[in-house]
This record gives C-alpha cells, sequence and structure tokens, in this order.
C-alpha cells in the first residue's frame, strides 16, 4: 500500500479548488457510487470524493487499499490516451485503478459494489 501518498503532497491551490467544485456538482452515476460508498458503508472500507493525487483529480479514493476508483462518462471516449495515461501515472504510485461507465453504475450498482469489495478485499 503507498505510503503519503495524500498527506504531505504539495496541492496547486487551483487544482484544489478544481476538486471542491467537482464534489459539489456529481454527475447522477458519481452521486449513486458515492452514496453506497460514503460513511465506510462498503464493508467499512473509507472512501474519500474528488481526491488530489498527484496533480490528477481521481473520483473516489480508499487509502487503506491504494484503490482508485473512477466513473467514465462520454467525455472519456474522447480522451482515450489521455486516461491511459493518466491510469498508468497512478499504477506507477503503487496504486489500483477500476473505471466504470456511468450506465454500469446506473443498471448494476450492486454489480459495480461487488466488484469494488472484490478489489478492496485482496
Amino acid at each position: 500500500m503507498p505510503e503519503q501518498i495524500v498527506t504531505g503532497q504539495k496541492v496547486n491551490p487551483e487544482k484544489l479548488a478544481r476538486a471542491k467544485a467537482l464534489r459539489h456538482h456529481m454527475t447522477p452515476a458519481e452521486k449513486c457510487l458515492w452514496e453506497a460508498l460514503r460513511r465506510n458503508q462498503l464493508d467499512g472500507f473509507h472512501f474519500r470524493r474528488q481526491q488530489v493525487i498527484d496533480g490528477y483529480i481521481v473520483d473516489f479514493y480508499c487509502h487503506a487499499k491504494g484503490l482508485i476508483v473512477e466513473v467514465d462518462g462520454p467525455i472519456h471516449d474522447q480522451q482515450i490516451e489521455y486516461d491511459a495515461e493518466r491510469t498508468d501515472a497512478l499504477i506507477a504510485r503503487g496504486l489500483r485503478v477500476l473505471r466504470f461507465r456511468n450506465e454500469e453504475i446506473m443498471q448494476n450498482l450492486e454489480g459495480v459494489l461487488d466488484q469494488i469489495r472484490n478489489a478492496c478485499s485482496t
């Protein structure tokens, strides 16, 4: 598990403000998933939303398990290369990244939660 990935990092104030704004303007799929993850509801695992890590803003992050959960909407169809580079950079930091499409979350939340639960258990 990566140590000090969040604490002790220098975060650009503009990036921090952007993360805060994203927390206030979550997509419906992000809201749906957050309702299931917040307050340690998923087997006691603590998730943060819109967490800045290495200059990237990740949708959800479980520090104890080094797990990032990304929610992908239509914009991600246009930024495939950027997403791949971003994922590679995060993996290089020792983190694991799970990606889910908006539709997957909205239509099969329990299945998504099972996959996150499984990732947290390994």
